[in-house]
């Protein structure tokens, strides 16, 4: 019987880098960046984690440091998520290796998230230039039921009928060349929405991007964030039925 194909099937990429921004994140961050370590294991070529520690004073970089040389553990104090998911990409520009943008791939998530074991594996083998991902809170502890349902039912509107696609975008879920990211500026310092005005650019760019729901990322129902107007922000509209547009 013939074996199915690998989704690696004709990927010509030899190096994946995951940026990670974290503001004393020391509650949720070991399970993050180990969630990220287990998507790695299953690519057949090396994996950098690079946890961006931005004005952390609560254990953050103990905790990422302790990993060993799994993680590069980046200490800013620059208290802006966009300026800080650029600074992990810059970095990851210097790090050693022989692969070209061209055979490289970027993904990033968010310290209080958890991706899954494919994560990787999916979004590399999309074939697209960039992959959109949604999330999904698996706990919704001091969340009203309402609230709950008022949030799911938001959330799908933007789920395509193709049984796939999907109209979001969180930075707690993407990916893309290192070509494209460099060559469309990669991530502005905004302290919200950094993740849509880089999408928009792609978009402009007309580059080939893959939105896809089968792949998810686990995140927190916090009611506080650290972008003024991001996810948390989003959930405690939801919570009062005041909501605001979150993509």
């Amino acid at each position: 019987m013939r074996r199915p194909a690998s989704p690696l099937q004709g990927v010509t990429l030899r190096h994946a880098v995951v940026v990670i921004p974290a503001h004393d994140e020391a509650s949720r961050l070991r399970g993050c960046v180990q969630s990220v370590l287990d998507a790695a294991a299953h690519l057949p070529f090396e994996t950098s984690v690079v946890v961006v520690l931005d004005a952390c004073t609560d254990g953050s970089a103990e905790l990422a440091q302790s990993f060993g040389a799994a993680v590069h553990a980046v200490e800013v104090n620059l208290r802006n998520v966009g300026a800080a998911r650029a600074a992990g990409f810059d970095y990851a520009k210097s790090l050693p290796t022989a692969a070209s943008d061209d055979e490289v791939w970027y993904a990033t998530t968010d310290a209080d998230s958890r991706v899954d074991p494919d994560w990787l594996i999916r979004q590399i083998g999309s074939g697209a230039d960039v992959v959109l991902g949604v999330v999904r809170v698996p706990n919704w502890r001091n969340t009203s039921t309402v609230a709950i349902r008022r949030y799911l039912s938001s959330y799908q509107t933007k789920y395509r009928p193709d049984g796939r696609g999907h109209r979001h975008v969180h930075g707690a879920n993407m990916g893309f060349r290192a070509a494209t990211y460099w060559q469309t500026g990669g991530f502005a310092t905004l302290a919200n929405d950094e993740d849509v005005d880089l999408v928009n650019r792609f978009r402009a760019a007309g580059v080939r991007i893959d939105s896809d729901r089968r792949i998810s990322v686990s995140t927190s129902a916090r009611p506080v964030g650290r972008a003024p107007r991001g996810f948390a922000a989003h959930l405690r509209s939801v919570a009062t039925g005041v909501t605001t547009e979150r993509t």
